[in-house]
């Protein structure tokens, strides 16, 4: 495998901004990578850093040995389909960031028979600290299965899921997952302030105890469910606010709104693919 395959980007966004962080801080050099979008504001910071930037989509994709498509998904269709003649001559592999769309339904727009990863990061790959699901056609050789990984690696986990509609649970898990997380915060924040903590000491409690959970929850050699019981001593604190997590079915509330998360992916699939 090419040590730093050369990697294209269509959309110079947040998430391929984010991407391009990660690579430069593995050693990828600035040769090797090559952004296109229709924002020129949005390619300045990247041309700043030394790297190849333009509007030509075709141009990119005939050059590079990786494309990753991190346009909206309301534009996929449009700009694959404008892509169909270079991909059948470049022969690439594409790496979609976009939610809801199946790899199939991108494979058509390229033209067919198409090497696709589909790849569902988080907004943690931001900080680099991303959690990413990846699924592969069958179109996708071993080498560009290692070289998915190891662009998505660059932000954080990156993990194989060996049936697409498993990444439909992968954003019900990590790909909205920060969400639930944030709306914890803000509601332990809130509670904080109306027990009588200042706003700013609410915040600063909360954010860093979150912080510690996931550090030490991401260390331990036990799971989340030892560590909350070693926590809670009968008869103490801990136990009251758990008992009313229990009373209200906290459990079962998570489990109905990822599985709603999971089936608006599915609806999404069946919207974008046509």
């Amino acid at each position: 495998m090419t040590q730093f395959p050369r990697i294209g980007f269509i959309g110079a966004g947040n998430m391929a901004s984010a991407l391009v962080g990660g690579l430069l801080a593995k050693g990828w050099p600035t040769t090797a990578l090559m952004l296109t979008d229709v924002s020129e504001a949005a390619l300045s910071v990247h041309a700043a850093r030394g790297l190849s930037t333009g509007t030509d989509n075709a141009a990119l994709v005939a050059n590079v040995d990786i494309v990753v498509l991190a346009v909206k998904p309301q534009a996929m269709k449009a700009v694959t389909q404008a892509l169909a003649t270079t991909a059948q001559q470049a022969k690439p592999l594409f790496i979609s960031i976009a939610a809801g769309i199946p790899a199939e339904s991108l494979s058509q727009w390229l033209g067919g028979d198409a090497a696709i990863v589909r790849a569902m990061p988080n907004t943690p790959a931001l900080v680099q600290a991303g959690a990413t699901g990846l699924y592969a056609n069958a179109a996708v050789s071993h080498e560009q299965r290692e070289q998915a990984e190891q662009v998505l690696a660059a932000v954080g986990i990156a993990l194989w899921v060996d049936t697409e509609a498993k990444i439909d649970a992968v954003t019900a898990v990590s790909g909205s997952g920060p969400a639930y997380f944030f709306y914890l915060m803000e509601a332990m924040i809130n509670a904080g302030v109306k027990l009588g903590l200042d706003p700013q000491d609410a915040r600063d409690l909360a954010l860093q105890t979150a912080l510690g959970a996931a550090q030490i929850a991401i260390t331990a050699d036990v799971g989340p469910a030892e560590l909350r019981r070693r926590v809670t001593s009968p008869n103490g604190t801990t136990e009251q606010a758990v008992a009313v997590f229990d009373r209200a079915g906290l459990a079962d509330i998570v489990e109905q709104a990822m599985r709603a998360c999971a089936e608006r992916g599915e609806s999404l699939a069946i919207e974008l693919s046509h």
